[in-house]
């Protein structure tokens, strides 16, 4: 017998087996059923702090919050990751079409001041193809533009995001821009309708879908004059990533950064985005304390703020990670952003171990069957996971198994803590922590980090070079 297990209590730990990763699967499963405070904290935040705009009083106290929860929760190494950027609020917007005053959202990066009155074009879907059937049809002159793809459009096409969307009217001469959101009942969506984070040049409007679509038809036999009129703010803000760090026992300089935006946009308390993605990430961080988790690489818990106006807190950790060479040293970056009552896996990066999450997956499913183990290996853009990837460092992030219903107060004034099902969060942070903890553990990751070349060739056959060339995140040759 070794020296070490002389006496007993030695012995008692000398003999003690190493617990399999389905053991510890299975007391995670239990301490979060039974002790979890995702829904309780984002009950609170939501009740008293509200909206979490970057920037606003409301945004800071939304990171102090966060902070003071990891401290909390028993973590010694929290910081806050200041940047200074210039940001955007809403003031008043008039939208005003052939005398009638048509209720209406203003997109966010719009011009501090906008006085814009003219004739409206109907672009369609506001595509390129759609400005190649009309050239010249927009110049000086307001784009109607609908925010999905319109139903009996030609078959296979891809969308674009509502920046990339303007962006495009801009390239055409449009000196405005009104979208038609595609949720029923005359919602108005909000966000970004710039591709930098920067102010655009022309006014950019949401309209509610029954207006939008009746204003199409009336397009058809008359031409239309709209006024744009709207006041907006732009400012040189601080904002504050939110990181807790817990040290890897083995492997400690390699990092899986798993990451979530708190900020929202003003219009209601953002429950859903993100909410839902940035408490359970909270919660996940409290069960890897409270059952003393110790993966072998160190994770670190990112609270992002400026995601809803740029990706602007996940951009500066990137940039400040590549300026000190830091970057090699992450891993993996799993993104939640409104990620509720997961089923699955999504895997983006280039996998050399397509098995890994599958297995994962299977052990979460032992312990629940309520997780299908679905598993795919795509990638997106537009969230903080984004900055990451062009880095070539490899995604993460759960397949969410939501009620469509709660989507349509995605951006808008009814995003609110009523849509939020308690479950579903117990849900995603039990899970969540599962898959976290089995990729910070694991004895081989299942991708690396990609370099350049191969990484310019993976968003080329992800269908991500068009949208990143018109945001000017194309790294690349054009």
């Amino acid at each position: 017998m070794s020296i070490l297990c002389i006496g007993a209590s030695l012995l008692v730990n000398c003999n003690k087996k190493k617990e399999s990763l389905t053991d510890t699967f299975v007391r995670i499963n239990q301490e979060v059923l039974q002790n979890s405070k995702a829904y309780a904290t984002l009950k609170e935040a939501t009740g008293t702090i509200g909206h979490r705009l970057t920037g606003s009083e409301n945004g800071h106290k939304a990171e102090e919050y966060t902070y003071n929860k990891f401290k909390e929760y028993g973590f010694d190494d929290v910081k806050f990751q200041e940047f200074e950027v210039e940001a955007w609020s809403r003031g008043d917007v008039s939208v005003t079409i052939d005398t009638i005053v048509v209720p209406a959202v203003t997109l966010g990066h719009s011009p501090v001041r906008a006085d814009v009155t003219g004739e409206i074009v109907d672009m369609g879907n506001g595509l390129e193809m759609d400005y190649e059937l009309k050239p010249e049809a927009v110049k000086d002159k307001i784009a109607l533009l609908y925010i999905g793809i319109m139903e009996g459009s030609k078959e296979g096409l891809k969308n674009l995001h509502r920046s990339e969307k303007t962006a495009i009217a801009i390239n055409h001469g449009a000196k405005g821009v009104i979208i038609i959101n595609q949720v029923e009942n005359g919602v108005l969506l909000t966000g970004t309708a710039s591709v930098t984070g920067e102010l655009i040049p022309i006014p950019a409007v949401c309209i509610g879908k029954e207006v939008g679509l009746a204003l199409k038809e009336k397009l058809k036999t008359k031409k239309l004059q709209a006024h744009l009129l709207m006041t907006n703010h732009s400012d040189l803000i601080k904002a504050r990533n939110v990181v807790a760090t817990l040290k890897g026992s083995e492997l400690p300089e390699e990092r899986i950064i798993i990451g979530g935006h708190l900020d929202s946009w003003d219009l209601a308390t953002g429950a859903i985005d993100n909410g839902i993605g940035s408490f359970s990430i909270l919660d996940m961080a409290r069960a890897f304390k409270a059952n003393d988790l110790k993966p072998k690489r160190t994770v670190q818990f990112v609270m992002f703020m400026g995601e809803e106006q740029g990706l602007l807190g996940s951009r500066y950790m990137v940039d400040q990670a590549v300026k000190d060479g830091s970057i090699e040293n992450v891993k993996y970056m799993m993104n939640c952003d409104m990620s509720g009552n997961p089923i699955g896996i999504n895997a983006g990066g280039k996998l050399e171990d397509t098995t890994f999450f599958k297995t994962l997956g299977g052990e979460i499913q032992r312990i629940d069957t309520l997780f299908k183990n679905k598993f795919s290996n795509r990638s997106g853009l537009h969230s903080d996971h984004q900055p990451f990837m062009l880095q070539g460092v490899p995604i993460l992030s759960m397949h969410s198994n939501l009620d469509r219903s709660i989507y349509k107060c995605y951006h808008s004034d009814c995003d609110d803590f009523n849509l939020v099902n308690e479950e579903h969060l117990r849900t995603t942070a039990r899970f969540g922590t599962m898959i976290l903890y089995g990729l910070a553990n694991a004895e081989t990751l299942p991708a690396r980090k990609m370099d350049s070349e191969t990484t310019k060739q993976f968003m080329i056959d992800n269908d991500l070079k068009e949208p990143l060339v018109i945001a000017g995140d194309w790294k690349w040759e054009k």
